[in-house]
């Protein structure tokens, strides 16, 4: 056996996932971070005595990886209710699941939004979610989340505008609801029998958990790679690692520069995320708040202090306001029309509101378009000792990062002991 650790760059979660697994079967290897911590587009900041998340995410407690992979009552996790409040003109209504919230059936039923057909509509496209195999919801035919919703399911429009597209542009950080139907089909499954959650120390404690556990395979933080040539690593610092093999555990743009363009990469969808200090809480449902109307910037508003009660400066909230998209390259004119927005929706409290931090994602999550998992090289093996993994490759979501990692690992091992 070679004494050449196997080269995992990038320590997020899918190079987490992927070093669990070689450590699992006892395979030298170095995870390389360019970042000072682990966690890729997972991180938490303390910012003032608050715990931000960079840009707004959530735990599915479903997903099938995360609950292989992670220990959940290690993260203390805290549960948003099923549902959301919608903002519509001048009103604000409840939307819950009434399958685990009985208490809110009327309120739901007659909040204004969609029609009673809708409600029916939404039971079956339930229960066809929950009832049917993954796999079989992955080779129905696939179309657009928009025409999939409007056209096979026959929801209403208003129903469409003003739930589903606020609700799921969120998700998919794009306001068309262009992404392929298959996708939004296996999320609105994890939504209906799991639950949306928290850690207590915010989501960066995901990333950590995985890297706490890891006691043979060395982490290398603040280390850039500059190029590749081979089964050799060259870092910035002009030290080269001879290994025997590389896994790019990076984000599509960089696994695309470090292979010359051989690693083919979707478009990416961007985000903006603001966090403000609030001296009481705009509202105190444990649940988002959608645009529920057109009218931009935001797309939906949270206080996750209402998720995760926790000490706060002079016992302040937290908020956190998403915009989707180009919308949030935060122009000069960004804050101060969030700030308009929410001012229309929460009052003059808003003026006394402090902004923490603004957050740009660019490449916040790659692009699912319709047929993209049908197009796409599902392979984890690029070329003789060379592999990749990453959300990009698999489903956009901390279950496509996690599966990639292991399954990229997965094939090293089959490699080096074939």
């Amino acid at each position: 056996m070679s004494g050449k650790p196997v080269v995992i760059i990038g320590a997020g979660l899918a190079g987490l996932c992927c070093a669990r697994e070689l450590e699992r079967n006892a395979l030298d290897a170095v995870l390389l971070e360019s970042q000072d911590a682990v966690g890729g587009r997972v991180r938490t900041d303390i910012v003032d005595g608050f715990r931000l998340d960079r840009g707004f995410q959530v735990l599915q407690t479903a997903y099938p990886e995360a609950r292989r992979q992670l220990n959940y009552s290690s993260l203390r996790l805290h549960k948003f209710h099923p549902g959301a409040l919608i903002r519509t003109g001048a009103a604000t209504v409840v939307m819950s699941d009434p399958w685990r919230r009985p208490q809110d059936l009327c309120s739901t039923l007659f909040n204004g939004v969609g029609t009673l057909s809708d409600r029916w509509k939404l039971a079956r496209l339930r229960w066809h979610v929950t009832r049917k195999a993954m796999e079989d919801l992955w080779a129905e035919p696939d179309t657009t989340t928009d025409d999939y919703l409007r056209h096979t399911c026959g929801f209403s429009s208003d129903m469409v505008d003003r739930f589903f597209r606020p609700w799921f542009a969120g998700v998919f950080l794009e306001e068309k609801l262009a992404t392929s139907c298959r996708f939004f089909k296996f999320i609105f499954r994890m939504f209906a029998v799991g639950d949306v959650a928290l850690p207590e120390d915010g989501m960066g404690a995901i990333a950590q958990q995985l890297a706490d556990g890891l006691s043979s395979i060395q982490i290398r933080l603040s280390t850039r790679v500059k190029s590749l040539d081979g089964m050799r690593v060259h870092l910035e610092t002009g030290e080269t690692i001879e290994s025997r093999g590389v896994v790019l555990a990076v984000d599509g743009p960089e696994a695309q520069r470090l292979t010359n363009g051989l690693i083919h990469v979707p478009g990416f969808h961007a985000t903006t995320c603001l966090y403000y200090a609030a001296g009481q809480p705009p509202f105190r449902d444990k649940l988002l708040m959608l645009n529920g109307h057109p009218t931009p910037p935001i797309n939906h508003v949270c206080v996750p202090t209402n998720i995760v009660p926790c000490d706060t400066p002079d016992g302040q909230a937290l908020v956190s306001v998403s915009v989707v998209g180009s919308k949030g390259d935060l122009s000069a004119d960004l804050e101060p029309s969030v700030r308009r927005q929410l001012r229309d929706w929460f009052g003059s409290q808003v003026d006394r509101w402090s902004l923490l931090r603004s957050y740009i994602i660019r490449n916040a999550l790659p692009a699912q378009p319709v047929h993209w998992r049908d197009a796409s090289d599902a392979g984890c093996r690029m070329a003789v000792g060379l592999y990749r993994c990453g959300d990009y490759c698999e489903t956009a979501s901390i279950q496509g990062a996690m599966v990639s990692g292991r399954r990229a690992a997965e094939t090293v091992l089959l490699d080096l002991h074939s």
